[in-house]
């Protein structure tokens, strides 16, 4: 019981701390008017899409709960809604902090690059403190409940639900008027990426918040509450004998992970290392200190040493793929560079190497997961991976923050050159996005990675609850779902990909509207109101079809094929999405950040054919990164989730 009663105290402080320096934030004054302005529209702009969509999304949670509350189990339909309302709250208040934050980061960038970036750290600090906070209060309490932790199953589908709606209606949303933006702005009229004669370029920056804040903050929520939820279970079905207390050895676990990312975010704050090194510095001192932490509690905990070495596994999992994305995404090493080379002969040769190291870049992802289910198995079984992928998120209050900032450092970034803020800043904030894509690259490099191992231990979950000792892969309805599961990741990013394409479209053709009626020449006013509409319409009216098809096949396959096709299509998704994902997340932050190479170097000069060739493969490369590839993370856990939920029936 007491150790229940610590992690929830320790969720609390983690939402003091988030309260407190949101409090900061808002303390400090914007002088600029013009850029207080252009922050309030940004922020009102994100506000009416998040609440349009939250109307969409009470309907879909309204329709589950009634499922789950006459047909599954009444105690999990509760737990379903607390999941789904704490995973939109800490999305919400992430994103409302990063809306609070963006025209201060352009001020502070006025001062100093260090200054910017450590303000835009801050309001990153919130987001992660309230997603482990609030998961981490969220679960503990509902364990303290029901005793049951197959009940809190509900809080993670939950989770994932609103997670799925804010990622995939988010990412629709913001690269539709990203690309429309760039299309006409910058290659066709030649004028600069966040030119306040734009039309689109305002929707370009609600679509930060609302994508990649909103819709990331749900998406890691679902993350980190499947990770623990799943080794509870896994814990409660004694598969270690001679060791105590497992089902609350993943809430012990976590909590300790938030004790080392305030160690972590605290140094941020203080350091005086070089800007390079800072972010960096902040997650090896998080982890050195939760692991640390890991040996006393393990062994107070389980009487036992031998389950560190799993979640030590996994914290050092999660820095090889966060290491292993930088190499592959950041513009200061080899890789990205040649894309940036391979653009001198166009954008068909830019795109073509982007392909090609998002294919490359997936093989050492891929070896670290190998490795980590291979010796995690190795050291306690299927409770290992559980708690390896714990390891792998254990300090998520850290790694988003860092991954958080990039969205601000954009929306900064925007405002200084709308607001006039001056060339110096302006460069300034275009460094510190540059780095904010690779963060953001990494912070998705280590949610996939957990959850391909959240997944695999849901895998085994399923097998237990329906007495499937093997998966015959020779069984005819196994192979059938083996296909099924493997379309699953290609048709759901198909589905995603395309409707940012006809949003795109819709977009283009606005902006090139108003600019014949002379907006660059002075002669009319941009139309902001028109371009966000037309992102909120095509985002609320897409995201329903993947949204669905991601609950609904799970249930038809398992009723109508039975439960080795179910586990076949289980695997085949866990498999070919975890590949997917990572290819095309990397694929994408690498096109994005050898276009920010021609610019930082001026190779070639703004508006030069190079030039242009990059914005092509970084537009290509947008919902690759944006919309489908973290998405897919989601598709893989949910389905793994719905298959539990009714496995009893089958």
């Amino acid at each position: 019981m007491i150790f229940i009663y610590l992690s929830i105290l320790i969720s609390v402080i983690a939402l003091i701390f988030a309260g407190t320096v949101a409090f900061y934030i808002t303390r400090q004054k914007i002088q600029n008017k013009k850029a207080k302005e252009i922050s309030k529209i940004i922020f009102r702009g994100a506000m009416t899409f998040l609440k349009k969509e939250y109307k969409i999304l009470l309907v879909f949670i309204f329709i589950l709960f009634i499922l789950l509350f006459f047909f599954i189990d009444k105690s999990i339909s509760y737990s379903f809604l607390i999941g789904a309302f704490l995973s939109g709250l800490s999305g919400n208040i992430g994103m409302r902090i990063a809306c609070a934050s963006n025209a201060r980061t352009a001020e502070k960038a006025q001062k100093g690059l260090k200054k910017a970036l450590k303000h835009a750290f801050n309001s990153g600090s919130v987001m992660g403190m309230c997603v482990v906070g609030l998961g981490l209060l969220g679960i503990s309490v509902l364990y303290l409940i029901f005793r049951d932790p197959q009940i809190i199953y509900g809080f993670g589908l939950g989770a994932s639900i609103v997670a799925l709606f804010a990622r995939v209606g988010g990412g629709i949303y913001t690269k539709a008027a990203d690309i429309g933006a760039d299309l006409v702005g910058k290659i066709e009229a030649g004028i600069p990426e966040d030119d306040v004669r734009n039309p689109a370029v305002i929707a370009d920056n609600v679509g930060d918040n609302v994508g990649d804040v909103a819709g990331m903050g749900a998406d890691l929520f679902e993350s980190y509450v499947d990770a623990i939820i799943v080794a509870m279970v896994i814990g409660a079905m004694g598969f270690l004998i001679g060791f105590k207390n497992l089902v609350v050895l993943p809430l012990a676990l976590a909590s300790i992970g938030i004790i080392g990312a305030i160690i972590g975010n605290i140094f941020i704050w203080t350091s005086k290392k070089k800007l390079s090194k800072i972010l960096n510095l902040g997650i090896f001192i998080s982890t050195l200190i939760t692991a640390i932490l890991s040996v006393f509690v393990i062994k107070l905990i389980t009487g036992q040493f031998l389950l560190v070495l799993p979640f030590v596994i996994g914290l050092i999992s999660a820095i090889g793929i966060g290491l292993a994305t930088e190499y592959f995404t950041s513009y200061k090493f080899k890789p990205t560079k040649e894309i940036a080379i391979a653009a001198q002969t166009g954008a068909a040769t830019n795109i073509l190497n982007g392909l090609a190291l998002g294919m490359k870049s997936v093989l050492f992802p891929v070896l670290i997961v190998i490795l980590t289910i291979f010796f995690s198995f190795l050291f306690a079984g299927v409770y290992g991976i559980a708690i390896a992928s714990i390891g792998m998120l254990a300090i998520l209050g850290i790694t988003l923050a860092i991954d958080s900032y990039g969205p601000v450092a954009d929306n900064a970034a925007g405002i200084a050159e709308m607001a006039n803020l001056g060339l110096q800043t302006r460069e300034r904030t275009e460094k510190l996005d540059s780095i904010g894509n690779t963060t953001a690259a990494i912070g998705k490099g280590f949610a996939i990675g957990a959850a391909a191992l959240t997944s695999l231990v849901l895998l085994i979950s399923y097998s237990l609850i329906t007495n499937l000792q093997i998966i015959n892969l020779l069984d005819i309805n196994t192979i059938m779902g083996l296909f099924i599961g493997g379309l699953m990741p290609f048709l759901f990013s198909s589905i995603i990909i395309s409707s940012v394409g006809k949003a795109a479209m819709k977009m283009v053709q606005e902006v090139r509207r108003q600019f014949k009626k002379g907006i660059l020449q002075g002669k009319a006013k941009p139309e902001y109101a028109k371009c966000i509409a037309i992102s909120t319409e095509a985002a609320l009216k897409q995201m329903i079809l993947p949204s669905m098809l991601v609950v609904v096949v799970p249930v038809v396959v398992g009723f109508l094929l039975g439960a080795q096709a179910l586990g076949g299509l289980l695997i085949g998704s866990i498999i070919v999405g975890f590949l997917l994902a990572v290819f095309m997340v990397n694929s994408g932050a690498a096109w994005d950040n050898a276009k920010k190479y021609v610019e930082a170097n001026n190779l070639g000069g703004k508006g030069s054919e190079l030039h242009k060739a990059t914005i092509v493969g970084d537009n290509v490369g947008d919902p690759f990164k944006d919309a489908a590839g973290p998405s897919l993370n989601i598709l893989l856990k949910l389905m793994a989730i719905i298959a539990l939920i009714i496995a009893p029936f089958l």
